[in-house]
């Protein structure tokens, strides 16, 4: 039997750009679970929706990260508040590091520290997965490579830098991971130049050709209570990057990659595993791990899965597995992002990726936007989210 909750009892939703902050916000809005948005900037789009009750400004975390978690802790104190849903890297890194402390007032539904680190440290990330029986692609820490003949990605060793993984960050200091760098076959990097501008020394990954899938499940201590899956239709830049136009798919094989990962880290919260589909091998290839709620949960909504519906029975006590109808074909736009992967089209370039045509990509876009009219922001019950997002792109906000 679940706590009791009363029309009072509320949820803080960490909210910036991305539109998964404002789908929790809206998802438990419908539902009249009270909301509270935590932004450090204003004009988020999620405090412009109809559904948010109240909002409170909190400072930026990469500014002062103790500060962001004291005023995360201020909210927890308060009665109401029955749980936090963390939608970035900073968020479930103060909640994770600090957990004990959270949940002397709140329910914690995300992993301990340790459980956070192995799946922020990708190098550790690969352990785990080999034990688990999950395919990755080749890896290695970029100082350790000597070989650069075949098709080569840098990327940041952690999914977020603090100090907990860096001994040179103040404990105040906290870093976004750096952006992606596609090296050219048979040309060694400048070594000591990609460290700086990592702020580390990264990975070197292979590149694999495929399309990109996720799994995303909420787990309750171990064990998985609901999962979807997501193929990556089109991304904010044309290689790949963060998904603008997603599909819900059901595809047993991926679903046993991803839980097996999360069932070798004793997973609990909500979770995002990424994949490569390999093109030669039909192999799932491990990726990544989005410890939190990922940024293009509209599209499981839209097919029928209420993830924060489910974070908050489980976060007053009600347990799992939860059963809801899924609609696997399911796909949704983010418009804005759509914007930005045109622009990559129309300016970009990458080694050993091909550029696709102009003509192509806006054939593409117009198709899928009449087939699946399904949108991560715009939405008639609820229109000014996607007019506040609208003028922060125009105001470059």
């Amino acid at each position: 039997m679940g706590t009791q909750t009363t029309s009072d009892d509320a949820i803080v939703v960490v909210s910036n750009q991305a539109p998964a902050s404002l789908n929790i916000i809206r998802s438990l809005g419908r539902r009249g679970v009270r909301t509270i948005a935590a932004a450090n900037r204003e004009g988020t789009p999620a405090i412009a929706s109809r559904y948010c009750d109240e909002s409170v400004r909190v400072p930026d975390p990469f500014s002062d990260i103790i500060k962001y978690r004291d005023a995360l802790l201020d909210l927890a104190e308060r009665p109401d508040v029955r749980t936090i849903a963390p939608v970035r890297e900073p968020d479930v890194y103060v909640l994770s590091k600090y957990r004990e402390a959270f949940a002397e007032h709140i329910s914690t539904l995300w992993p301990d520290a340790e459980t956070l680190a192995e799946a922020h440290d990708r190098v550790a990330l690969v352990d785990a997965a080999e034990t688990a029986g999950v395919a990755v692609p080749e890896t290695h820490l970029l100082t350790d490579v000597e070989d650069w003949s075949g098709r080569r990605i840098v990327k940041a060793r952690y999914g977020f830098l603090a100090d907990q993984y860096l001994d040179d960050l103040a404990p105040e200091n906290a870093m976004e991971a750096a952006t992606t760098e596609y090296i050219d076959r048979d040309e060694a990097p400048d070594v000591d130049a990609l460290v700086e501008q990592m702020g580390h020394v990264p990975i070197v990954q292979e590149y694999v050709d495929g399309t990109e899938y996720t799994i995303r499940a909420l787990y309750d201590d171990g064990e998985p209570v609901v999962s979807t899956q997501k193929a990556l239709r089109r991304g904010m830049k044309y290689p790949r990057g963060p998904s603008v136009y997603h599909e819900a798919v059901d595809i047993p094989a991926l679903e046993r990659a991803g839980l097996a990962i999360l069932d070798e880290l004793d997973w609990h919260g909500p979770a995002s595993v990424g994949f490569i589909r390999d093109a030669e091998s039909g192999t799932f290839k491990l990726l990544e791990i989005n410890p939190r709620f990922w940024a293009s949960l509209p599209c499981d909504i839209h097919a029928g899965v209420d993830y924060p519906h489910y974070y908050w029975q489980l976060a007053n006590g009600e347990t799992g597995p939860f059963d809801p109808t899924y609609r696997p074909g399911t796909a949704s736009h983010f418009l804005r992002g759509e914007l930005v992967h045109l622009h990559s089209v129309l300016t970009e370039e990458y080694a050993y990726v091909p550029r696709p045509t102009v003509s192509g990509t806006l054939g593409e876009m117009a198709g899928s936007l009449l087939e699946q009219p399904n949108f991560d922001v715009f939405s008639l019950d609820d229109p000014r989210p996607f007019l506040r997002d609208t003028l922060n792109t125009v105001l470059g906000q």
